[in-house]
């Protein structure tokens, strides 16, 4: 099946933002690489803000499905620490330049732009899916341990991109095992 001019351009910035950063990637650029015009273009998106906002949205879908896979075929324990090697696998993945989201914050300050405020909303999304299974299987803390789940990701998002991946990989699935039992 083609993709449509509207598929065509997000998926272009998606993999362009992503390799290159959001800022560094003009409209021109994005509109000759998905071999749309301008004017199709802004009938689908407003403005480069709105196309960001699409491929979080995209990306945020993305995650949300494969943790959705992962948490339908196990039990919570075994799940959390299945969704952590999912993370730890992204880290060792061909092209890995680290957090789509975290990236995406760092080219964001405003906390209250639109951009963030979707961030927000995928971490507090994550946050609560390890909430959830850590109280499902059990955990005598899972408030308490949520945090630190959250930052062993985004440790693991970083650390892949800036350290060896496998040994990043490896430790996030020691400290995830060593919390969840």
């Amino acid at each position: 099946m083609t993709e449509t001019p509207r598929d065509r351009l997000l998926h272009t910035a998606a993999r362009l933002f992503y390799t290159e950063g959001i800022r560094a990637v003009g409209m021109d650029r994005l509109v000759a690489e998905a071999s749309v015009t301008r004017a199709t273009c802004y009938r689908h998106f407003a403005g480069k803000d709105d196309l960001v906002l699409a491929y979080l949205d995209l990306v945020d879908g993305q995650i949300r499905d494969e943790i959705g896979a992962i948490i339908a075929k196990r039990p919570p324990a075994e799940a959390l620490i299945e969704i952590f090697e999912y993370f730890g696998a992204y880290t060792n993945s061909a092209g890995f330049r680290g957090c789509n989201f975290l990236n995406a914050a760092a080219e964001h300050p405003d906390r209250d732009s639109p951009a963030r405020k979707l961030i927000a909303t995928h971490r507090a999304w994550l946050r609560e899916t390890f909430r959830e299974l850590l109280e499902k299987s059990g955990h005598p803390k899972p408030d308490e341990v949520v945090g630190t789940l959250v930052l062993l990701r985004d440790g693991a998002m970083s650390g892949g991109e800036l350290d060896d991946p496998k040994a990043v990989r490896a430790a996030l699935r020691n400290a995830v095992k060593a919390i969840v039992g």
